[in-house]
């Protein structure tokens, strides 16, 4: 707890036990005839409490409502009038004046019960997400004189060199020069594997060097950091509200004016008939009590708020509750498909050879290919395996958009694609219609046979489609610019509804134009991409999905939501939180206008006490917000 809410604690079980003995005293006076108080006696006998009565009661009241009152009036004077803090005062100034002294301050007291209550489970929400983000470094190692000194992460400037000793966070984004270590990326991406790095590889702020002593030169400055970004985005996710969040903001805006004309209508018109004014009164003060739209106000964002919280544990940042929001409806989930369906990296899946063995066919591809480096040519090299050697190939020439030429150990060897055999006027076998990009080669003017490849999927697209559909997403696409066959084949293993090849960007958003066309009235497209190249098409989507963006300023930048590695299993997981925020949200709706409807018409008929009313107001925010709390546990 905070020191504000012990404070509130202190005030709650001092109000309390003050209560508690003003409902004791009676049974503890000494009864008997008191002739100058005789008029005031009570049936007991205890006239002196009879009179004493109000000023008791009035003690725990100001004790624990004194604040309600003075917000009541600071809001009065700024013209904020129909207000929780409104309706508590009127309700429980009501009951005063009208001779219900314990009921008053029961009212007050526990309302203040539930505002603690609010206060501590939004208070434990925020920090659920500041412990889970706590990856803002404090400091930065630059060695001066020999000598490490720590300074401030603003200070460092790009290019400077920092040293990061095992167990600090890694304070700015930068490339290692020296060293080897492993790299806890839990808090940014929610997968608990270390990931090695060494001289070369990039790295992140906010991860934790868990083993070696790394020397890393900064590349970004402080301010445009992964580390700071991801903070940004988690800070403002709070300022863009959903839909349901702004009808709650609303609906209490005129809900609160017309409850309290309402019960004044109850108090005065009723009265003015029949003259019971004792009866049509303190109905319309628990008319008041019950009225009090706090449950919904309370529980509804903190239901966004634990959502977006529970994502964020997971890896996955969405940038507000709207996205949350809208992602509950997703409908139709398009893909690109390098990067994000497939691991965006070439190899080698198919060798066939004519007239000589697999084993020697690669190896003449490879090193006629080992001097270029071209996507293509690297990804044989690796297959093949072995130790390049620029003497085994000597007058190597690299034809743009052919392949290429090279004699390997005394021999001509062509790799390339099919205009290069043509130019060459070798003949080409029929047959050869592989998923994937085809790489023929020739040895001496006879064809020699041919390499298939093509980029890989990752190990989890299949599932992560599979977990889609049984989420109830109606339909997944991927949009593409390789070749029909290539794609045809990754769509058929990974189980996708359909497939648009062979498209420049600007195609990929007049397909994405058409699907928002076709989708349904409830519906919403999600486009899942790397925010890079298909910048465009994410931001004309309902919701744009950044994939693999661990470090990509494009990508946070152009998408609604981030998933912080490549793991495309993440993105079921947010449609699940998001569903589940959603269905808690409409839940507390119900249930809160539910019970409240129910008693204010038992209140109006005379069938409910105030003891009802501190129910149907107190004890529904205290359920309603229990029920939102949920997502804060979600797995």
């Amino acid at each position: 707890m905070t020191r504000k809410q012990k404070k509130m604690l202190y005030r709650i079980l001092i109000a309390f036990v003050l209560f508690v003995v003003c409902l004791l005293l009676p049974t503890v006076w000494l009864p008997g005839p008191i002739p100058l108080l005789s008029v005031v006696q009570d049936q007991n006998g205890c006239g002196a409490y009879a009179l004493a009565k109000w000023p008791l009661f009035l003690v725990p009241y100001l004790v624990i409502g004194w604040d309600v009152l003075w917000k009541a009036l600071r809001n009065i004077k700024g013209g904020q009038v129909f207000d929780e803090n409104f309706l508590m005062c009127v309700a429980t100034v009501g009951a005063l004046v009208i001779g219900e002294y314990p009921e008053a301050v029961a009212v007050m007291l526990f309302y203040q019960v539930g505002e603690l209550f609010q206060n501590v489970a939004v208070s434990r929400s925020r920090q659920s997400i500041s412990a889970l983000m706590d990856i803002r470094p404090d400091y930065a190692n630059i060695e001066k004189d020999g000598q490490l000194c720590q300074v401030d992460p603003d200070e460092v400037a790009v290019g400077d060199v920092i040293v990061i000793k095992a167990g600090e966070r890694v304070p700015l984004d930068g490339t290692v020069l020296e060293g080897t270590s492993a790299l806890d990326t839990a808090a940014l991406t929610g997968e608990s594997l270390p990931r090695d790095v060494s001289a070369g590889d990039e790295v992140i702020s906010g991860c934790v060097n868990l083993t070696g002593l790394l020397h890393v030169r900064v590349s970004k400055p402080f301010g445009e950091s992964t580390v700071t970004r991801i903070l940004d985005l988690v800070e403002n996710s709070s300022e863009k509200k959903a839909q349901a969040e702004h009808f709650i903001t609303k609906f209490a805006r005129y809900y609160t004016p017309i409850v309290v004309f309402a019960a004044l209508a109850l108090a005065v018109i009723p009265s003015l008939l029949d003259g019971q004014w004792g009866t049509w009164v303190p109905r319309a003060l628990n008319f008041l009590v019950v009225s009090c739209p706090c449950a919904l106000v309370i529980s509804i964002p903190l239901s966004f708020f634990g959502g977006i919280g529970g994502a964020s544990k997971q890896g996955i940042l969405v940038k507000g509750s709207n996205y949350l929001e809208a992602l509950a409806q997703a409908g139709v989930v398009v893909f690109d498909k390098t990067g994000t369906l497939t691991q965006g990296r070439f190899a080698v899946t198919a060798v066939h050879p004519e007239g000589m063995e697999e084993k020697e066919l690669l190896e003449l591809a490879a090193l006629a290919e080992q001097s270029s480096t071209h996507p293509i040519s690297r990804s044989i090299v690796t297959a093949w395996g072995g130790t390049p050697d620029q003497g085994r190939a000597v007058d190597v020439e690299e034809i743009a958009g052919h392949g290429v030429r090279a004699v390997v150990d005394g021999r001509l060897v062509l790799a390339g694609n099919g205009k290069l055999m043509d130019r060459e006027n070798i003949s080409v076998p029929a047959g050869h219609d592989h998923p994937g990009t085809i790489i023929h080669v020739a040895v001496d003017g006879q064809y020699a046979g041919h390499l298939v490849i093509a980029d890989q999927p990752k190990a989890t697209s299949a599932q992560a489609v599979a977990e889609l559909k049984a989420a109830g997403v109606r339909q997944t696409v991927m949009l593409t610019g390789d070749a029909q066959g290539a794609a045809q084949a990754v769509a058929q293993e990974l189980g996708l509804d359909q497939f648009y090849a062979q498209l420049l960007p600007a195609g990929k958003v007049e397909r994405v134009e058409d699907l928002l066309r076709d989708k349904g009235p409830r519906e919403n497209l999600v486009f899942v991409g790397d925010g890079i190249n298909d910048a465009p098409v994410l931001s004309r989507a309902d919701i744009g999905v950044a994939m693999g963006a661990l470090g990509s300023d494009a990508a946070i930048e152009a998408a609604d939501i981030v998933l912080m590695d490549d793991d495309l299993l993440k993105l079921p997981v947010a449609v699940r939180i998001a569903r589940k925020t959603l269905s808690i949200v409409r839940q507390n709706v119900v249930f809160a206008l539910g019970v409240k409807l129910l008693v204010l018409v038992l209140s109006a008929l005379g069938y409910a006490n105030m003891w009802a009313a501190v129910f149907a107001d107190v004890g529904v925010s205290v359920l309603a917000i229990l029920n939102a709390s949920r997502m804060l546990k979600a797995k």
